[in-house]
């Protein structure tokens, strides 16, 4: 492959990516007007609570999905058809054990997460009533990261857009059938998840037992059954794990704060966040790519390609922060409107629109080397620069807090530039002394010995 080929390989692999990524608030959108249109408000308030609560705790093991990527696309570019297949095998009884688990610790997850989400009385026990529901689809969410980030890793991100539009369409259908239809509440929309997530899971499985038959080698008993096999699993995700409950942390602390200033600050900052998430959409899709054609790289030891898959994800990724600015420059007004119609929350959201504007240019670079660095399995660097930004972001806060909610968005602004710096400062280094063809084979080695 030459160094040039990555270039036409970004699009191909971020698109599905970026389609699927855009079936999500879909999703919530429907979730949100099924039970709007119950007779009580209660319904909504109890939805949104447990949605909110199993967004953090699902995601908190995210790991799963970028894990199995890196390690996966890493054995790709080995050509190793064997490890390839015993990674799903590690991934997958990974997952199950963590579902597992999570069901058999319902009570006190629930019971602790309810409680730092404080509803009313009424919206609390239906909250709890769903998430004793949603907790069920805990081994198939789990199941269908490894999946995910398994497809991924082969540069087959179109399993991706299969699974997600697979997963939405049933939770969207199933919604109306049980909602409307058979008259059901906000427990109808938690059984439409969970029976989602298991429809995903088979059709995962079987898309996986296709895959699997293209595969040379055989499952291995030692890799599947033996603890110490899963050291280098277990070494890339508990980095990840930690870096991504250090970002759940700096989500939920902004709303925290957002809400001690009141409703219509707490409401305009969820519009705004809009803005951040719309990005997201779009620079996830390239950040992926950049995982799996990074980690093939490393594979093979080919650092010219490496670095040819970097910039040609760099490429696409800047002209896509380009296009947000100038779309929020311009049309930030239009947006805020579009989201909601309150007179106090637009005009509270126009005051705090420059954030959003420059936003995009700070943030597209932590995206971008997220990607790099998990398809280069360095995820201790990964942690280590999401706690450095989290001890910018906390005294950041303390000292701008006269500011009001401007002092909040200086100090999320701080938080993403350090993280986006720090990540870039790593990278150069490693440029340099790692993913180089000057490298000495021990220098290599050392990208898989991050803990």
């Amino acid at each position: 492959m030459s160094s040039s080929r990555p270039a036409t390989r970004i699009w191909p692999l971020a698109w599905p990516i970026i389609l699927s990524n855009i079936t999500v608030p879909l999703l919530g959108l429907v979730d949100t007007a099924v039970v709007g249109h119950l007779p009580d408000s209660r319904y909504m308030a109890a939805v949104t609570l447990g949605a909110t609560l199993f967004s953090f705790l699902y995601w908190g093991f995210g790991f799963l999905r970028m894990g199995t990527t890196g390690l996966t696309s890493q054995a790709v570019g080995r050509e190793d058809d064997s490890d390839i297949r015993n990674l799903l095998g590690q991934a997958l009884l990974l997952a199950l054990g963590i579902g597992v688990l999570l069901i058999l610790l319902a009570e006190p997850l629930i019971d602790f997460g309810l409680y730092l989400l404080d509803g009313s009385p009424a919206a609390m026990a239906l909250a709890d009533d769903y998430a004793h529901i949603r907790i069920l689809s805990a081994p198939a969410v789990m199941a269908n990261y490894a999946i995910l980030g398994w497809f991924l890793g082969q540069q087959n991100s179109r399993v991706t857009l299969a699974i997600m539009v697979l997963t939405n369409s049933v939770n969207i259908v199933l919604d109306l059938v049980f909602v409307v239809g058979l008259g059901m509440t906000s427990d109808g929309v938690a059984w439409a998840t969970v029976i989602a997530d298991y429809t995903a899971l088979g059709a995962g499985l079987w898309l996986v037992a296709r895959q699997l038959g293209r595969l040379q080698g055989r499952f291995l008993r030692r890799r599947l059954l033996r603890f110490a096999a899963y050291s280098e699993l277990f070494q890339v995700n508990r980095h990840l794990f930690v870096r991504t409950l250090g970002l759940l942390f700096a989500m939920a602390f902004f709303t925290a704060q957002g809400a001690d200033q009141g409703d219509t600050v707490l409401a305009a900052n969820a519009v705004l966040m809009q803005f951040i998430m719309i990005t997201s959409y779009a620079l996830d899709g390239f950040a992926h790519a950049a995982e799996a054609l990074t980690g093939r790289a490393v594979g093979r030891r080919d650092w010219p390609l490496f670095s040819s898959a970097v910039r040609a994800a760099a490429r696409f990724s800047l002209v896509t922060a380009g296009v947000a600015m100038a779309a929020f420059l311009f049309g930030g007004h239009a947006l805020i409107a579009l989201l909601t119609d309150l007179p106090d929350v637009r005009a509270s959201a126009a005051d705090y629109l420059p954030w959003m504007v420059v936003m995009p240019a700070i943030a597209v670079w932590s995206y971008l080397l997220d990607g790099v660095f998990i398809g280069a399995t360095a995820t201790r660097e990964m942690r280590d620069t999401i706690l450095l930004a989290l001890a910018v972001y906390l005294p950041v806060w303390w000292l701008a807090q006269p500011l009001g909610n401007h002092g909040l968005w200086l100090a999320f602004t701080a938080f993403t530039l350090v993280r986006s710096a720090s990540l870039a400062a790593v990278y150069l280094h490693y440029r340099r002394t790692r993913w180089t063809s000057a490298a000495t084979p021990a220098c290599d080695q050392g990208i898989q010995d991050q803990g």
